[in-house]
C-alpha cells in the first residue's frame, strides 16, 4: 500500500470523525495543561531555590542558649579562622521587623559593602549600586513588595523605623529592587550592616550568625567537629543538609502530584477504552469497505492507531503551549500557591522560563502510552470483523 494513499485516507478519516474525537481532544488538552503547568512551576522554583543555595556559604554557625538562638559574638570569627581548611569567614546580620499597619514582617539584611566575601546573591542585587552615594546618608534598598506597601502609606522617600528604646530612626529609600528578584527579595530590606544592627538591637560586638566556606569536601566533617570543639553551645547548619531538606520538600509535593496524575490517567484510560469499545455500525461498514479493497488487518490497525495518535499528539502540543503561556507569561495565578504556600506578604514574582526537555519527554510518554494502549484492543476487535458481515 502506497504511503500517499494511506496518508490521504488518514486525514480524510480525521476530518470525517472530528465530532467523535472532539470530547477526548479537549479532555486531553486539560490533562496535559494541568500536568505540564505544575511541572513547569516545580522545576522553575526548584532551579531558583537551588541556585540561591549554591551561592550560600558551606556552614552557618549560630549561638544556642537553653535551646534558643542568641546573637553570636564576633570574637568567634577569630577562633574559627584558626581552623585549617576554613575560608571566607564573616559575620551576618539579619532579622525581622514588624510593620504594624499590615500585621506583616520585613526582612532586614545588613551588608558590609566593603567585604570581599559578600554573598553572591546580594552582590548581584547591588551590582549597579553607587556605594559612596548609598553610604552618604542612612539609606536602604527595598524589595518590590515593600515598595508597594510603603507607597500605600505614602512613604515615598523615607521611612521611620521604631527602635527598641521607642526612638524613631529615619531611613532614606535609596532604590527599589527589580521585580525579577521578587522570588527571593520581595520582603527584603538591604542596608549597611551597622545601621541594621541599630534597628535590630544587635550589639556592635555581636552578629546574627557566622558563615564560612570549606572548599575541600573531604574536610567538612572534620571542620564541623572542630567548630563544635571551639564552642559547644552552637548550632551548625550545613548547606548540603539544607539542599536535602528542600529536595525532600519538592519530592513530597511532587509525589502528591504524581499520585493525582496517575489517578487521572487511569480514569482517562478507562474512559477511552469504554469509548472505543463501542463499535458503531459506521465503523463496521468502514472496515468492511477497506477489507474489500484489499487492506490487511495490520494496515487497518495502523490506520486507527495513527488516527488517534494524531489526536493525542495535537492535544499534547496545545496543552504544553497553553501551560507555557499560563506559567511564564501569566505567572500561574492561584496554581503557584501549591508550591510556595502562604507567604508573609503578597508576592507577585515572575517565573523565569525554564523547561527541562527530559521532563516533557517523560510527561509525553506517561500520557501517550496509556492513551494508545486503551484503544489498541478495541481497534483490533474492529479490524478482525469479517468484511461480509460488516457490509450487511
Amino acid at each position: 500500500m502506497k504511503n500517499s494513499v494511506f496518508l490521504n485516507f488518514l486525514f480524510l478519516l480525521l476530518t470525517k470523525h472530528k465530532t467523535k474525537h472532539i470530547s477526548i481532544f479537549f479532555i486531553s488538552i486539560l490533562i496535559v495543561f494541568l500536568s505540564s503547568s505544575i511541572l513547569f512551576i516545580s522545576t522553575t522554583l526548584k532551579k531558583e531555590i537551588f541556585s540561591t543555595l549554591d551561592n550560600q556559604s558551606d556552614f552557618v554557625i549560630q549561638k544556642i542558649n537553653s535551646g534558643k538562638i542568641e546573637n553570636t559574638p564576633i570574637s568567634w570569627i577569630d577562633d574559627f579562622t584558626k581552623i585549617n581548611g576554613v575560608e571566607k569567614i564573616q559575620q551576618r546580620v539579619y532579622g525581622q521587623y514588624y510593620f504594624m499597619p499590615e500585621n506583616i514582617y520585613f526582612t532586614i539584611v545588613g551588608v558590609d559593602l566593603f567585604e570581599e566575601a559578600i554573598n553572591k546573591n546580594i552582590k548581584d542585587l547591588l551590582s549597579v549600586l553607587d556605594i559612596s552615594e548609598f553610604l552618604a546618608n542612612d539609606s536602604m534598598i527595598i524589595g518590590n513588595g515593600i515598595k508597594k506597601i510603603f507607597d500605600k502609606y505614602h512613604y515615598f522617600d523615607t521611612y521611620d523605623f521604631k527602635l527598641f528604646n521607642n526612638e524613631l530612626k529615619e531611613i532614606q529609600i535609596f532604590k527599589e529592587l527589580p521585580i525579577e528578584a521578587n522570588i527571593v527579595a520581595n520582603d527584603l530590606i538591604i542596608m549597611d550592616i551597622n545601621l541594621a544592627k541599630e534597628i535590630l538591637n544587635i550589639k556592635e560586638d555581636e552578629c546574627t550568625d557566622i558563615v564560612l566556606n570549606v572548599p575541600n569536601n573531604l574536610e567538612r566533617q572534620n571542620v564541623k567537629d572542630q567548630l563544635i570543639l571551639k564552642h559547644s553551645n552552637t548550632r551548625i547548619l550545613q548547606k548540603d543538609n539544607l539542599k536535602k531538606e528542600y529536595e525532600n520538600m519538592f519530592n513530597y509535593k511532587g509525589g502528591i502530584f504524581l499520585i493525582f496524575f496517575i489517578i487521572v490517567i487511569v480514569t482517562f484510560t478507562l474512559i477511552l477504552y469504554q469509548r472505543y469499545s463501542m463499535i458503531s455500525l459506521g465503523d463496521k461498514k468502514e472496515i468492511g469497505i477497506l477489507k474489500a479493497v484489499g487492506w490487511s488487518i495490520k494496515d487497518i490497525i495502523k490506520l486507527k492507531i495513527m488516527e488517534n495518535f494524531i489526536v493525542a499528539f495535537m492535544a499534547f502540543i496545545i496543552g504544553v503551549i497553553l501551560s507555557y503561556i499560563f506559567v511564564f507569561i501569566l505567572n500561574a495565578p492561584i496554581l503557584k500557591n501549591i508550591f510556595i504556600g502562604s507567604s508573609n506578604m503578597q508576592n507577585d514574582f515572575i517565573f523565569n522560563a525554564y523547561i527541562q526537555i527530559d521532563t516533557l519527554i517523560t510527561l509525553f510518554l506517561f500520557f501517550m502510552i496509556p492513551f494508545l494502549s486503551a484503544i489498541l484492543i478495541p481497534v483490533w476487535k474492529v479490524a478482525i470483523i469479517d468484511s461480509t458481515e460488516s457490509m450487511k
